[in-house]
């Protein structure tokens, strides 16, 4: 019976992501710049994350706007950036209708694991969520998506078309006449 509850203890353990201290980011970020050739304004964080304890296993979740998102961590996961210090490649995207993105700055708020179980009982309980602080935040600028032209080359040319045969036209009946 030791033997079981000390196995159901070491799996709680090992599968529990570890918790960063004093995190140094570097983020960068992608927005949908044309809303023509796209459907939905598209929106990715990137970002090396590393923890002042060398933690390399880091659970991490995403509040924009409060709606929450997995955090998924890159290809890069285990290079050493210092001696010491282990570094994540992490990504979090989402998407919204163009009309919805607006432009401005949206703050991306980083949460671990326990910090972001806090903000969904907050959330469930309807307490100020508020009071519960992120592990780290990202402020993305996104300038909004351009819709294209206001009158297409379609109907530019059309119009053109039609001056250059008016003045053509007129100019023959002044000719003729």
């Amino acid at each position: 019976m030791i033997r079981i509850a000390a196995f159901f203890a070491l799996l709680v353990v090992a599968c529990s992501g570890e918790s960063c201290t004093d995190p140094v980011i570097t983020p960068s970020a992608y927005t949908t710049s044309d809303a023509v050739i796209s459907s939905e304004s598209v929106f990715i964080v990137e970002l090396s994350l590393t923890c002042a304890n060398g933690a390399q296993s880091v659970t991490l979740y995403a509040d924009v706007n409060g709606r929450q998102f997995p955090v998924t961590r890159g290809q890069d996961v285990g290079k050493y950036q210092v001696w010491i210090h282990m570094w994540l490649q992490v990504k979090v995207s989402w998407s919204l209708p163009h009309k919805q993105a607006t432009s401005g700055t949206y703050q991306v708020k980083f949460f671990d694991e326990e910090s972001y179980s806090a903000l969904r009982k907050a959330q469930r309980n309807n307490e100020d969520v508020n009071a519960i602080h992120p592990l780290f935040s990202v402020n993305i600028d996104h300038r909004g998506a351009w819709n294209g032209p206001w009158v297409s080359t379609e109907v530019v040319a059309a119009l053109i078309g039609i001056l250059v045969y008016y003045l053509a036209f007129s100019a023959k009946s002044t000719i003729q006449a």
